[in-house]
């Protein structure tokens, strides 16, 4: 199918996007101009207005709309938060899966990726000299890697952790284990034998 140069440069654009390959570029690309171009004028202007409102916080590398000198986000502005903790994750994604859980009142650093020599992510891309700056404030007692349990994850973590214990910190890890409300028969293996090894 021959197409323009236009309608290529817009399936280019969308394969950028994580788990997005030609096919599904090209059809998000037909729907949008062919169905909801209303749709598309929208998430045009977001991305826009986010691109030239949105920086990195000064402290915790997530995103703020503040346009101070040293811009803070609202998380790291909260007086309320426990200041004594640092939960590193490797994306703003995984930031809001922690704050949806309410289970957690500290304070976060987000890498914006994470160690992948396959990818080309080496140490240089996960923010880690800023991350070391962060963690070394004398009122961070403990850091909690909450980076993902893959490979790649398990090997960022392992890097982190290395960094920071001669900080004089703390330095946890997110448990891993049988979630909650699931049949034993269903949980992968891998995940059964840490779980059994981990008990307490």
């Amino acid at each position: 199918m021959k197409t323009t140069r236009v309608f290529d440069a817009l399936v280019q654009a969308l394969q950028a996007l994580p788990t997005i390959g030609p096919k599904t570029a090209m059809r998000l690309a037909s729907h949008v101009l062919q169905h909801d171009r209303p749709a598309a004028q929208v998430l045009a202007n977001s991305l826009l207005d986010a691109l030239n409102s949105l920086h990195n916080c000064c402290r915790c590398n997530s995103f703020t709309e503040s346009i101070d000198e040293y811009p803070v986000c609202t998380t790291c502005a909260d007086s309320e938060r426990d200041v004594t903790l640092l939960c590193v994750v490797d994306s703003i994604a995984d930031q809001y899966a922690i704050e949806q859980s309410l289970g957690y009142k500290g304070l976060y650093f987000v890498l914006m990726g994470r160690l992948s020599p396959l990818d080309g992510m080496g140490v240089a891309n996960i923010a880690l000299r800023k991350l070391l700056a962060r963690a070394s404030q004398p009122q961070v007692k403990e850091v909690i890697l909450a980076n993902r349990f893959s490979a790649d994850g398990e090997a960022t973590a392992y890097i982190i952790a290395k960094h920071i214990k001669p900080l004089g910190k703390t330095v946890t890890r997110l448990s891993k284990g049988v979630p909650i409300g699931i049949e034993l028969e269903y949980v992968d293996l891998p995940t059964l034998a840490h779980a059994l090894r981990t008990r307490r």
